[in-house]
């Protein structure tokens, strides 16, 4: 899979399926599971770190889990999220950063924020890096939003939303995360754009979805968004081979003979 792939899926009608992933053994499963598209999100400081948000995920975070996720897949598209602070402050700096995940392995990037950000990514998809845009709920603002609130439930942010759509399109953003935002206003979007829609909490109109896996999968129920799907239950499954596994050490029947060497 590749950028030019990914703009394709959309000329084509086809939904795109993306995925989370933060090690090796995930991203292969993920990429055996036919999924070509996966974002190496700061969700990890949540999911993966045990924060109560991902504020205070680094560069370095990210660029370890990067490595870890493009060393392991071979046919699929891996893009990298840029950590709080580390494309804020000025376009150098985004751009540094930026470059430093394509060297670990990213063929993209995604970073969040409206017009604003315009002018990052405009810069950094010149010299060919491309990036992703993220609207709507964006968890490095969660302090500024107050909190994991749906955006654009009122009149003019949802103008502005569409506006920041465009701009980011305009840019050169080659695909679009819509978070927490109305399903008619994400369908709104997905029409007006040429660009890709990736909707997480965002309905069924946008051009693909994105979960974290740990999510889908059952294993982090701490805080479960509405928007989330559980597609399984492994940490259900976990604690009971846990339990059978204690129980048996416990009681004298692991190992038995045959996992005893002669």
């Amino acid at each position: 899979m590749t950028v030019l792939e990914l703009q394709q899926y959309k000329k084509d009608r086809k939904k795109l399926v993306v995925v989370t992933a933060y090690d090796a053994l995930f991203a292969r499963i993920v990429e055996q599971a036919g999924i070509r598209v996966i974002l190496v999100g700061d969700s990890l400081g949540v999911v993966v770190q045990g924060k109560p948000n991902t504020l205070t995920v680094t560069m370095e975070d990210i660029l370890y889990h990067t490595k870890l996720v493009a060393g392991a897949v071979q046919r699929s598209l891996v893009i990298a999220d840029m950590p709080f602070m580390s494309y804020q402050a000025s376009t150098e700096e985004a751009v540094r950063n930026a470059g430093r995940l394509l060297q670990a392995g990213a063929v993209a990037v995604k970073l969040e924020g409206g017009a604003v950000m315009a002018d990052r990514i405009k810069t950094m998809t010149s010299i060919g890096i491309p990036v992703m845009g993220h609207l709507g709920m964006t968890p490095q603002s969660v302090h500024a939003l107050g909190g994991y609130k749906v955006q654009g439930k009122v009149e003019d942010q949802a103008a502005k939303l569409l506006e920041d759509a465009k701009t980011l399109e305009a840019a050169g953003a080659f695909a679009l995360v819509l978070e927490a935002v109305p399903a008619g206003l994400a369908r709104k979007v997905t029409q007006a754009l040429s660009i890709s829609t990736i909707g997480i909490g965002a309905g069924p109109h946008c051009d693909g979805q994105v979960l974290v896996i740990y999510d889908l999968l059952g294993l982090f129920d701490s805080f479960v968004p509405k928007f989330v799907k559980t597609y399984a239950h492994l940490k259900a499954d976990a604690l009971q081979a846990l339990g059978r596994y204690k129980e048996e050490v416990e009681q004298g029947k692991f190992p038995s003979d045959s996992e005893s060497y002669h």
